[in-house]
């Protein structure tokens, strides 16, 4: 925009003004959603809220709020931002949630939008909900393997205050991330951060819970991403030719690391049929969330020390 040109931002008085504007951009563009948001409308609404520190629960007080020239401005250019550069929206203003929760993320961690927080934040699988847990307080020992920004392994730590939680990533890079979201939630002496390569760094332990949320997209789907999936370290999301190369190798090594009555939940995306047919012997629990049905699994230490 030439110096001295009108800006959108002289018409546009209030959030809802925004709003309108950004939807109305976000569609022409057309862009992809998913990290967070589903729809132009949910989008508009977390870059205008977050971008204004406020709470991005509900945007309905604040609609008719007028902005200042300035807020204007920032958010008019904010929005040409991410129309430009397709970058997901949590990557620009540099926070994302879950369950309400705030988390730091910038490009070198994938944008956390796990299924895992809801059960874990919700108590889904405790005593009230599916009694595979049967008392978060005896739970001792947690770990979180491709943790990524750290954010499940802090919800585990939150969820489960006797725990120590372990959290392991292949990348340094997202390690330096979880660092700051650890720090950020006071969470230092329960989390402890490890880099290697899934279990490598754990030799000798055992934990009452193991969660993961590992890559699971398939090499051609992966190439195919539009531009905002592309965004994200490949690494977080490329697992081999059908997605489950990853799976197997936790599924083949995790009973040895889990405590006699511990569990392990896994995310998979949607790889349900084929892990049913390549493991016939193992009596997977799905679990549906709000937002997913059959893409997350339970499997007992028991189930799991007798497969085949």
């Amino acid at each position: 925009m030439a110096s001295g040109s009108p800006s959108p931002a002289d018409e546009l008085l209030t959030v809802r003004d925004l709003i309108r504007y950004a939807v109305s951009r976000f569609g022409a563009a057309r862009l992809s959603y998913g990290h967070g948001t589903a729809t132009a409308l949910d989008e508009a609404a977390f870059l205008v809220l977050e971008s204004l520190s406020l709470p991005i629960d509900d945007l309905g007080p604040w609609l008719d709020a007028r902005l200042t020239l300035a807020e204007r401005l920032k958010l008019v250019d904010l929005f040409e931002t991410r129309i430009t550069t397709r970058k997901p929206a949590p990557y620009l203003v540099g926070k994302a949630y879950i369950q309400g929760i705030g988390f730091r993320v910038d490009e070198r961690v994938i944008i956390p939008r796990s299924y895992l927080g809801e059960l874990i934040v919700t108590g889904t699988l405790g005593p009230e909900g599916l009694g595979l847990i049967a008392d978060p307080y005896q739970v001792e020992t947690v770990l979180d393997l491709c943790t990524g920004s750290g954010c499940l392994a802090i919800l585990a730590a939150m969820t489960f205050p006797a725990a120590a939680v372990d959290a392991v990533d292949l990348s340094a890079d997202a390690l330096e991330v979880a660092k700051l979201n650890v720090a950020d939630h006071q969470a230092g002496d329960h989390v402890k951060l490890h880099q290697g390569d899934l279990f490598g760094p754990l030799a000798g332990r055992r934990y009452d819970l193991i969660i993961t949320n590992p890559p699971y997209v398939a090499a051609a789907e992966v190439a195919a991403f539009p531009p905002e999936y592309a965004s994200e370290p490949v690494l977080a999301h490329i697992g081999g030719a059908d997605g489950l190369d990853i799976v197997r190798r936790i599924l083949a090594e995790a009973g040895t690391y889990l405590t006699a009555g511990g569990g392990l939940l896994c995310e998979i995306g949607t790889g349900r049929d084929i892990l049913e047919a390549e493991f016939p012997y193992l009596p997977f629990l799905w679990i549906d969330t709000a937002e997913s049905e059959g893409e997350v699994f339970w499997l007992s230490a028991e189930s799991l020390a007798r497969r085949g």
